[in-house]
């Protein structure tokens, strides 16, 4: 945020042409940062790029995740904004359409230096409208003990939606234990699981300002939830997905679908576990997964924009991002091939899978009222998984009221 000071006439008058130093203060860089501190390699990277540019000083305030997005929000709507703010970049389109941030362009050499798809998460109207800086997303992890109790192959894990639900159903009559973990909690992740089946069949919510959630392709990702549910945890809508992956380490589940986090906790485990690509649908063109992006959105109004915009594409550039995202042990899908991740895959082979449904992945779709959006996927799952909704009903339904928070 830009400082106002005053200097006076005789001041000046009494300084010109001294050697003293000048009394001019920096001009903030605020940054709403969201967690319980600051990483230390952020903070390295803030003193190098302050080093570079003088006369700006980053100031990052910590706020916890519960509350991080909503205090960005309420300084943008008093007219006090933060420079520069950590958001989930499902919620840009709102700030953009309410006039609260800029749009951050990215040139064709920056575009193409991420995954395919990952660029798609902060645009529309072809703008961008934040810089990616975490990003995850979802493989399938399978016991492989209860496979084998089940007398399936516990080194082969299903390739198909079809595959899949037999497996679970195997699990479940086989052994007695829940075959799949199905999160359908009133949580945001709900949608997000969901949307993971709706990217590995090639489906789609809304292309530009169309909805287009009722198509073949959902509902068969619909019919799907319905056709495993039977063979998930009983009674899916009160676990969200930590909850349901909490089940899965203690061995009371047979598959989930979850990110890089599931891994590092398995191995502190004595689980017998496996992780591969999400299961196919009949229509999929490849391997997918729901793209999941959190962003720098510089907000309008601060008096530094261009340089927040400045910082925001240093801090996530290819080297800081890499050694963040890598070395810094947060657990992040990398946003960008090359040499630093090829060794890390090297390193830990259970990443491998994290990547490549990133090719035929999707964004979360940007909606002006996401909440509401979020809020109608969330009563279609629960409709359809506790038998209140066929899935045409619940899918025919959803479109219908999606419209409104587009």
């Amino acid at each position: 945020m830009k400082r106002t000071f005053c200097i006076l006439a005789g001041t000046l008058a009494l300084l010109a042409g001294s050697a003293l130093p000048s009394l001019a203060a920096d001009q903030e860089i605020s940054w709403i940062y969201c967690g319980d501190k600051i990483d230390p390699i952020h903070e390295k990277y803030i003193k190098e790029w302050e080093g570079k540019n003088a006369g700006y000083k980053v100031v990052p305030e910590v706020v916890g995740w519960a509350q991080c997005q909503d205090k960005a929000t309420t300084l943008a709507a008093s007219g006090s904004p933060a420079a520069l703010a950590y958001v989930g970049s499902r919620t840009l389109k709102e700030f953009a359409q309410n006039d609260m941030i800029v749009p951050v362009p990215m040139t064709d050499e920056e575009k193409a230096s991420y995954y395919p798809n990952i660029v798609d998460t902060v645009t529309f109207d072809d703008n961008q409208w934040g810089v990616p800086i975490a990003f995850s997303t979802k493989v399938l992890y399978w016991n492989k003990d209860l496979f084998k109790q089940a007398g399936l192959d516990p080194e082969t894990p299903p390739k198909t939606w079809a595959e899949e639900i037999a497996f679970a159903k195997q699990i479940k009559e086989k052994t007695g234990i829940a075959g799949y973990g199905l999160p359908a909690k009133t949580f945001d992740n709900t949608m997000h699981q969901f949307m993971h089946w709706v990217y590995t069949n090639n489906g789609k919510v809304i292309d530009g300002d169309k909805i287009v959630i009722d198509s073949p392709e959902v509902l068969a990702a619909l019919q799907a939830y319905k056709d495993i549910a039977p063979y998930s945890e009983e009674g899916p809508t009160a676990y969200e997905q930590n909850e349901v992956r909490a089940i899965f380490l203690d061995g009371k589940l047979g598959m989930i679908q979850a990110g890089s986090g599931a891994a590092t906790l398995l191995k502190e485990r004595g689980l017998n576990w496996g992780i591969a690509p999400l299961p196919l649908g009949p229509s999929a063109k490849g391997e997918g997964t729901l793209l999941i992006t959190d962003s720098l959105a510089v907000f309008k109004g601060s008096g530094v924009e261009d340089k927040a915009i400045e910082f925001a594409k240093f801090i996530t550039s290819p080297g800081p991002q890499g050694e963040y995202e890598l070395q810094g042990g947060a657990g992040l899908t990398p946003l960008r091939p090359g040499p630093k991740v090829d060794e890390f895959v090297a390193k830990d082979p259970y990443w491998k899978p994290l990547i490549d449904g990133i090719t035929y992945g999707g964004p979360e779709p940007l909606f002006t009222d996401y909440r509401g959006f979020q809020n109608v996927m969330i009563e279609m799952v629960q409709s359809v998984v506790t038998g209140k909704a066929e899935p045409a009903d619940a899918l025919k339904k959803a479109a219908a009221e999606l419209d409104q928070y587009k």
